[in-house]
């Protein structure tokens, strides 16, 4: 089963006018408790960095919805592999009138160096999907200003792409509930690693989804995406689904956020230049 096309069904569907895709925006802020570590870790960041412009890269910007979460005054450029995403959000910027500071370029992150360019880098559920990750971080690196931070999201190896085949203890012919991962996720080490490689001389790193925003993230995004790949049904059914389960679903995102997770299936990195 797949994520990806059901996202793509999605978008479609709210891509129709702006205030659609704004409120799509604003729905994946909601549902997505990723979302929410990234908003923290940027603000923490703004209020470090202060009020004036910043240069940022959405490295992996996919639908877009991170790289207009930016203030107005930030130039922000998104880079994707996928033409017609890069096509897709142009479009959108033209409509909304952010083209002047919001640009979105094709380009293959493992090829993608602007050297000195930009004071944060964000990449979100991007890394999982890249075999050569390393030459991604070297890049990221020569890509920073001086001071600059990387601020990435991706699952962890306790079960963040919940995956698993026929050869590692899963049941004959079931794949994970995420099948274009090419790695199950990395380990704190790992990545801290890899990334003092890159040339990062400080990194720090904390899990996400721990046992709480586990569970929210079966309930708000697992439950309703396999329900969604049985039978378009679920379309009008979702909606009264989730008016039982969000607030249940918001409080444990809260608690995921707050609070220091010992384990959890997803890690939040930054690392600085």
């Amino acid at each position: 089963m797949q994520y990806d096309p059901i996202k793509f069904k999605l978008g479609k569907v709210f891509n129709r006018a702006p205030w659609m895709r704004k409120l799509f925006y604003f729905l994946l802020d909601v549902l997505l408790l990723r979302s929410w570590h990234i908003r923290r870790a940027k603000r923490e960041w703004m209020n470090e960095f202060g009020k004036k412009a910043a240069t940022i890269l959405d490295a992996g910007s996919g639908f877009g919805q991170y790289t207009f979460s930016w203030r107005k005054q930030d130039d922000v450029t998104g880079v994707d592999v996928k033409a017609e995403q890069i096509e897709d959000c142009n479009g959108f910027a033209q409509k909304i009138g952010r083209e002047d500071k919001v640009r979105f370029e094709e380009g293959d992150l493992t090829q993608y160096v602007k050297e000195d360019t930009y004071d944060i880098i964000l990449s979100v559920d991007v890394m999982e999907h890249i075999e050569e990750d390393e030459k991604v971080f070297g890049n990221f690196y020569k890509s920073l200003h001086k001071g600059g931070m990387l601020l990435i999201s991706t699952p962890s190896d306790k079960g963040g792409s919940d995956a698993h085949d026929d050869h590692e203890g899963g049941e004959p012919g079931v794949h994970g509930f995420i099948d274009e991962h090419v790695r199950d996720g990395y380990s704190i080490d790992d990545i801290a690693e890899k990334l003092r490689r890159a040339g990062f001389e400080e990194v720090q790193t904390r899990y996400s989804y721990g046992t709480w925003g586990h569970i929210s993230w079966v309930l708000s995004m697992k439950w309703p995406i396999m329900m969604l790949n049985l039978s378009a049904v679920f379309y009008f059914i979702l909606p009264i689904y989730y008016l039982i389960v969000m607030p249940f679903c918001l409080i444990m995102n809260q608690v995921d956020v707050s609070s220091l997770q010992k384990e959890g299936t997803g890690l939040i990195v930054k690392a600085w230049k």
